[in-house]
């Protein structure tokens, strides 16, 4: 723990530089941060002082980037509220039931198209299938799209991703670690994941009057040590019942934003989110050795293609099914392509497995590419459908005005 402080101000310089790199691109910092933290990690060098492996600072940096995806999610959340997502509660889990299981599909096909054995197949499938809340949060916000009609059913899509991850590594988990599956194991996990969502937007709701009256404070200190340590809580103890931690936060923060300091919370909680996002995407690229990439970058190129496909055509559909247009459909298909931690997540539990050593390179490059994608394909959204547009001709292009120019007056008159 000796040069920890100096090496957190050295990642923080090198993140600022990756960020100001980005902002004078203009595009998302994602792809920037992701990238600075692979090129660094435990294969990097270490001149004197200057410790590029970040080994005494890791644990640090990795726990900033957990607090980074809650403040990302909970400020998500802030976003909507309980109100607007239960009048869409139809198109919510249509959209959602058609995104997973359109993109279990293809890794299934995947998986098969490889030749792998069946544990394989189902440990590549999870890990293609469930999109990166933070990465696509970190997008809404970026891109300023977070008012846009598209992103109700995008929200929708995290949180039917999130509850399927949880039923599908019930079941897998079972399958790979111990060979065999309890069906009322997985009911009951299922059942406590369900449980715990509705029992904390019920509870929000029937408390209302309590909590604007307790966080009706006038220190902005005590003020966020009320909300940070709510948050915590309820994430804390979603993660305890093996629900994502970052579920929690974003109930939480669909909670909030029915209170009357929505704004107050909005405004104070910025710079948080903002600080410990970055972070995230950063520990995040940390975990990659680059060099274990080579033998995985056929497979992974050929996954991030098929996700791509298959993301794409799910956003159409889901937007469509909604009511929504082909334009906005198209936003939906090209900001839920991102993967990120818990695909990750999915290629720890196969090596915990003894499963092909090749899943973990093959998750990590699959996850890069995607995650570096994502975000470049949420930016240019609107160019990609004008021109695919062109192809497909979902909208008729408007028909041109005839403009009237007014004969120029002759001679003698006014």
């Amino acid at each position: 723990m000796e040069h920890v402080v100096f090496e957190l101000g050295l990642a923080l310089a090198l993140m600022a530089a990756a960020g100001y790199l980005a902002a004078r691109l203009r595009i998302s910092n994602v792809p920037f941060l992701i990238v600075t933290g692979m090129l660094l990690g435990p294969h990097a060098p270490k001149i004197g002082m200057i410790d590029l492996s970040f080994i005494n600072s890791a644990p640090l940096i990795e726990f900033m980037g957990r607090l980074g995806v809650l403040f990302l999610l909970f400020y998500l959340g802030l976003e909507f509220s309980i109100g607007r997502l239960v009048k869409s509660g139809r198109k919510i889990a249509v959209a959602g039931t058609i995104h997973v299981g359109l993109s279990l599909l293809v890794g299934l096909g995947f998986g098969l198209l490889m030749d792998w054995p069946l544990k394989e197949v189902l440990v590549a499938a999870g890990a293609m299938t469930v999109t990166s809340s933070a990465i696509i949060a970190k997008v809404l916000v970026d891109l300023k799209r977070t008012a846009n009609p598209e992103t109700e059913l995008i929200l929708g899509i995290v949180m039917a991703d999130d509850i399927f991850l949880a039923v599908y590594l019930s079941i897998v988990s079972g399958f790979v670690l111990s060979g065999a599956t309890s069906v009322g194991g997985v009911l009951l996990s299922a059942g406590t994941a369900f449980g715990f969502m509705i029992g904390v937007l019920l509870l929000s709701r029937l408390a209302m009057p309590w909590i604007n009256r307790f966080l009706n404070v006038q220190s902005n200190e005590l003020f966020l040590l009320i909300v940070f340590g709510a948050l915590m809580l309820v994430a804390g103890f979603g993660e305890s019942l093996h629900v994502a931690e970052a579920i929690g936060a974003l109930l939480f923060g669909l909670a909030l934003a029915e209170s009357d300091h929505r704004e107050r919370v909005e405004h104070l909680i910025l710079p948080f989110r903002d600080f410990f996002g970055a972070l995230f995407f950063f520990s995040f690229g940390l975990s990659i050795d680059p060099f274990g990439l080579g033998g995985a970058i056929v497979p992974a190129v050929i996954a991030a293609v098929a996700s791509l496909i298959g993301n794409y055509t799910a956003g159409m559909l889901a937007g469509r099914a909604a009511g929504l247009s082909y334009k906005a459909s198209s936003n939906i298909g090209l900001t839920i392509v991102a993967r990120g931690e818990f695909s990750i997540v999915m290629a720890n539990l196969g090596a915990a497995g003894g499963l092909l050593p090749i899943l973990q390179p093959f998750a990590a490059l699959y996850v890069l590419i995607l995650a570096i994608a994502g975000p470049l394909l949420a930016k240019e959204s609107r160019a990609i459908f004008n021109l695919l547009n062109k192809v497909f001709r979902w909208q008729k292009p408007l028909p041109e005005r005839k403009i009237v120019v007014p004969a120029a007056p002759t001679e003698g008159q006014d």
